[in-house]
């Protein structure tokens, strides 16, 4: 038996080859087929090519859920380099930074979407970033840019490089060469990029995907941003190696994702349990028709077991699966299983999927080891050594149990991060920024329980003497240097933080204050 590509280039080839006419994107009016996808690849691929792009380039992206993610994505590939996937809801200084550590060549970007222009945003942040090719996406409507590339001159640009030289390209690349740089915000405040290889992120696609049952008929709506592990490996790659069919979501709405599950007859929804709980709440459901949801998997977050037994029962899921996984092993790690019950899937991850082994360190620690442990942290040497030890095993930072089936059960952090819908949310980052406030003499920042959300963040401020700092001052401030999801949706002021004998603030009583 071969084994499968290990490359996503060869990957798509093989995708193409085998479904050809079937569905491979559906985006509104937007429909390609697998091999009208590899054209599109292709033809991005050739201009990325003619705008000099090299293998081992990194390429960001900084755009919402469509069809052009998953071209740009597969084309950035084609051509040997690597993705950087940006957060939507950074601010101009946040995306600045990412895109000037990974020294990026090209960018794709959304045009004007939800009264953002992004590009104003990060030429007015960041004048110096200078890269050399950016390639707007449309969004409201597509329109000149000044020193841009528009998505529709794509074709134009490509004219310039011929299928073969593509063709040499992408069979040129490697299954250790790098298909991502995934930044994920690490405990001392600054984001650090996973490094992640083809071979890596289509083996955990694919270990994702046979547990998930996904097949070649599956519609799957794919809610999840791709610039997360979730959305961009456990979407896009899951259904490159499945040939099941993408259709994007470009923002969250309750009626619209019921029509589209309706409309294009959606099998598989994923997506944090915030999702579920929404469709469930909602005076419309009763009138949607969801009878075609089959697959749902979950996770990033504590999952009620009322909640699966109410997707089992009530959106009629056949599978309901919890997951568990973080960007430095590729995004996978753990999965329950189709047969699992309600209990199991609600108050455990599953167990170990892929090659991934699992156990607990002396401390509780969960540690992970397999093929798809990241490669290492970006230009970071020190925190790589302090993340993988030299026996090759993955120190995660959450405090776990394995029972004797070998299911995980998350009980605590050892670091602070928390997650608010579906995102890893780091207090030192907050903490940094909030420090900056005019009027602030110490923060600190827990999270804390939210229905909707998961985690939201709560922030106890120390005012400076004299200063009459208000919440809204310091959500406001908030605001302006963080991703929405990172603004502390409580602000508590404390005439004094609890500190232990070595200095560092008691967050453990914050939290016991809270409860």
């Amino acid at each position: 038996m071969t084994s499968p590509p290990q490359t996503t280039p060869l990957a798509l080839h093989e995708a193409a080859r085998t479904y050809g006419d079937a569905p491979a994107v559906g985006d509104g009016a937007v429909r390609l087929s697998w091999s009208q996808l590899l054209d599109s690849v292709r033809e991005t691929a050739r201009a990325l090519m003619a705008r000099g792009i090299q293998r081992g380039d990194r390429i960001g992206i900084w755009a919402p859920n469509t069809h052009h993610w998953v071209t740009a994505v597969l084309a950035s590939h084609y051509v040997g380099a690597a993705i950087v996937p940006l957060n939507t809801r950074y601010v101009a200084d946040e995306a600045a930074d990412v895109l000037s550590r990974v020294n990026a060549k090209a960018l794709f970007i959304a045009g004007t979407f939800l009264g953002r222009d992004r590009l104003a945003e990060l030429r007015s942040a960041a004048p110096e970033l200078g890269i050399e090719t950016v390639i707007v996406i449309p969004s409201e409507r597509e329109e000149p840019v000044e020193d841009a590339v528009v998505w529709s001159e794509l074709g134009k640009l490509a004219e310039a490089v011929s299928l073969e030289e593509a063709l040499a390209r992408a069979e040129s690349v490697s299954p250790d060469d790098l298909s991502d740089i995934l930044f994920t915000s690490g405990t001392t405040g600054r984001s650090k990029g996973t490094l992640i290889a083809h071979r890596q992120a289509l083996a955990g696609a694919r270990a994702w995907a046979e547990c998930a049952t996904l097949n070649s008929s599956d519609r799957y709506l794919v809610v999840p941003p791709f610039f997360h592990n979730f959305g961009y490996k456990a979407g896009i790659i899951a259904c490159l190696v499945t040939g099941a069919s993408v259709i994007p979501q470009a923002v969250f709405d309750v009626p619209e994702t019921m029509r589209l599950v309706h409309d294009e007859g959606i099998t598989v929804l994923t997506g944090p349990p915030t999702i579920y709980q929404t469709i469930l709440e909602h005076p419309a459901r009763h009138d949607a028709d969801l009878s075609t949801l089959r697959v749902a998997v979950t996770g990033a977050a504590t999952v009620p077991v009322v909640l699966i037994e109410r997707m089992r029962e009530e959106l009629q899921f056949d599978v309901v699966l919890t997951a568990y996984g973080l960007s430095e092993s590729g995004g996978f790690g753990t999965m329950c299983r189709p047969d699992d019950s309600a209990e199991t899937i609600a108050n455990t991850c599953g167990r170990a999927i892929g090659d991934f082994e699992i156990k607990l360190a002396d401390n509780g620690e969960l540690l992970l080891r397999g093929s798809q442990v990241m490669l290492g942290y970006l230009d970071d040497l020190q925190s790589t050594a302090e993340t993988i030890d030299a026996d090759g095993w993955l120190h995660t930072g959450d405090v776990a149990t394995i029972d004797e089936r070998g299911y995980v059960k998350i009980t605590d952090r050892l670091k602070d991060m928390y997650i608010c819908g579906g995102f890893n949310v780091y207090p030192a980052e907050i903490e940094q920024a909030l420090a900056r406030l005019d009027g602030v003499a110490e923060t600190a920042v827990i999270g804390v329980q939210d229905e909707r959300m998961g985690e939201v963040g709560k922030a106890f401020v120390v005012r400076k003497p004299g200063s009459e700092l208000t919440a809204e001052d310091v959500k406001n401030h908030a605001r302006t240097l963080l991703a929405n999801f990172k603004v502390p949706t409580f602000v508590e002021f404390r005439d004094q933080l609890p500190y232990s004998a070595a200095g560092k603030v008691l967050k453990r009583q914050l939290r016991e204050e809270t409860a």
